[in-house]
């Protein structure tokens, strides 16, 4: 099959541009960018000579159909709610890396992305696709967050043993500076981030309703959460650490009990012995890493997960989307061994 990627040209795009370049079942379709049409990928990424040396060329919602058999839209959000109407109104398929289509009430999308939703109609048709938990089906797939990726995988094992208690939830993500994208910044400048660490978008983080309306298909108790967010000074990667209090009783084996769910998804690899992950054991994959341990003088449970916020957290889960969807092997095209050191 062959794939259009439209925001070609961001940090996501490109890593599509990689993962799509070894997929033996896909190829690169059409290339499109708003800003930068008018050269190769090749000359704009020079990384990708005698590699990949297609045109960028301005979006064409038109040509994209005619040429491709899906599209990949690797746009920052507030784009790509208002492209993908063409699309679905003819069937055709898409995988929507932003943000726009993730969350089911309208009014939660403006409260925390500050941008006027798409309609209901095509919000209610988006499949909320991690593929660990949910049933990948229909045209239209809307690819989770990066952090809620990672927050969501190390809470639903718990949350479904009913081992925690809800209201104790605290989580704290810690991302690389790729994960802001490619817009320079004052809070992404290199004299800011260099050995140095911020906090940001305090209670106000757009992942905040992802995570809990995923995790309210699982209890609708859960209401609200704690979760902060920190740029550290590395390229990529995110490290999420859950603090919650366990219900009385909860021991570690049950807890072990509760992550063995994972042993039948290939990407997510739970740590044995008390061991827990570091970033670099997952960069350049598509693994997310698990590794916890249990304080039983105060019932506190820590998890952490390490995931690559450019594949686990963006293209290469939506190429695992595409696997499912497409009927192919989950793991297709994404066995890459992690970059070590």
């Amino acid at each position: 099959m062959k794939a259009a990627i439209v925001g070609v040209t961001g940090y996501t795009g490109i890593e599509l541009v990689r993962l799509i370049h070894q997929h033996p079942s896909l190829t690169l379709g059409t290339l499109h960018s708003h800003s930068m049409h008018k050269n190769s990928i090749s000359e704009l990424y020079p990384h990708l000579q005698q590699l990949c040396g297609q045109e960028v060329e301005a979006y064409d919602a038109e040509k994209i159909m005619k040429n491709n058999d899906l599209v990949f839209f690797a746009t920052p959000s507030g784009i790509s709610k208002d492209l993908v109407h063409e699309f679905v109104a003819k069937d055709f398929p898409v995988i929507d890396l932003s943000g726009d289509l993730r969350l089911k009430d309208l009014e939660s999308y403006q409260r925390w992305y500050k941008k006027e939703p798409t309609t209901q109609e095509i919000v209610d048709q988006a499949v909320y696709a991690l593929p660990e938990f949910s049933p990948i089906k229909g045209n239209l797939l809307s690819n989770p967050g990066c952090y809620a990726t990672a927050a969501i995988l190390s809470l639903v094992p718990l949350i479904q043993a009913q081992l925690i208690a809800l209201d104790t939830i605290i989580l704290d993500g810690k991302s690389g500076l790729s994960g802001a994208g490619k817009q320079l910044s004052d809070s992404s400048h290199y004299v800011t981030v260099d050995e140095n660490m911020t906090m940001y978008k305090l209670n106000q983080h757009q992942h905040i309703p992802e995570i809990i309306q995923y995790l309210q298909s699982f209890d609708a108790d859960l209401t609200t959460l704690q979760f902060t967010t920190s740029l550290i000074p590395i390229k990529r990667g995110i490290f999420m650490t859950l603090y919650a209090k366990v219900k009385e009783g909860v021991t570690n084996e049950q807890i072990q009990q509760a992550f063995d769910v994972y042993q039948t998804k290939p990407f997510v690899r739970v740590q044995s012995n008390g061991r827990l992950p570091e970033l670099r054991q997952v960069t350049g994959t598509n693994f997310c890493d698990i590794g916890f341990g249990l304080n039983e003088e105060n019932q506190t449970l820590t998890v952490v997960a390490v995931i690559d916020n450019l594949m686990k957290g963006a293209a290469g889960q939506a190429i695992q989307n595409f696997n499912l969807w497409a009927g192919l092997d989950e793991t297709c095209g994404l066995t890459q061994v992690p970059l070590f050191p």
